[in-house]
């Protein structure tokens, strides 16, 4: 049984015959030295309170990477930086997620069946820093209320703000929001690309 209570599911990982490209993950520490990590699911820091990933990596796609890059110039320009949660995520995480998570909080989980962008190294999680420290933001990484949504209009004035910045700045450069999820951003691209498994180390 699983946390949630309800049994594995038996699913295969899925594919995709249109994602034609190649994948080229790259160490976004390495592609640009400025981004910092705070990779929570290498850590018990998370909703399954407990470590997922062996190692503190973030992995993407080279477009992608390219494109963060571009966000990160307009971040730093305005006194800023990116933070990043995660990226890359290998199927099988996806499907441990999936399998554990309660029925009334799977919105906020990728179902295993059709794969997430993230298991395509097309989706990035991250917010803004300043000198280091995280800035507010209407809710904590992870987190499964309304306060997630882009749409929830409460908390402060500078939590909005600074929801809008980071949105801007990521659109800018070609990422797709999710809604649900304002820490969460889809590379334009991600379609080319396939579902994978490949381990993180």
């Amino acid at each position: 049984m699983s946390r949630s209570g309800a049994a594995s599911s038996a699913v295969a990982m899925p594919v995709d015959p249109n994602a034609t490209a190649l994948p080229d993950l790259v160490d976004l520490a390495r592609f640009d030295p400025r981004l910092r990590l705070d990779i929570r699911y290498a850590t018990p820091n998370n909703f399954m309170l407990r470590t997922l990933y062996p190692v503190a990596r973030a992995m993407a796609q080279r477009p992608a990477a390219e494109a963060l890059k571009r966000v990160q110039d307009r971040a730093e320009a305005a006194g800023y930086g990116l933070l990043i949660h995660d990226a890359y995520r290998p199927w099988r995480i996806t499907k441990m997620m999936w399998d554990e998570t309660p029925l009334a909080q799977r919105e906020f989980v990728a179902d295993p069946a059709s794969g997430s962008r993230h298991n395509r190294g097309c989706a990035i999680d991250l917010t803004l820093h300043r000198g280091g420290m995280a800035v507010p933001m209407p809710s904590a990484y992870d987190d499964f209320t309304e306060k997630a949504y882009r749409s929830f209009m409460g908390g402060t004035a500078e939590e909005h703000a600074n929801r809008r910045r980071l949105e801007d700045w990521m659109v800018a450069e070609g990422f797709i929001p999710l809604p649900n999820e304002w820490w969460h951003f889809d590379w334009e691209g991600w379609r080319n690309y396939p579902i994978m498994d490949q381990p993180l180390v």
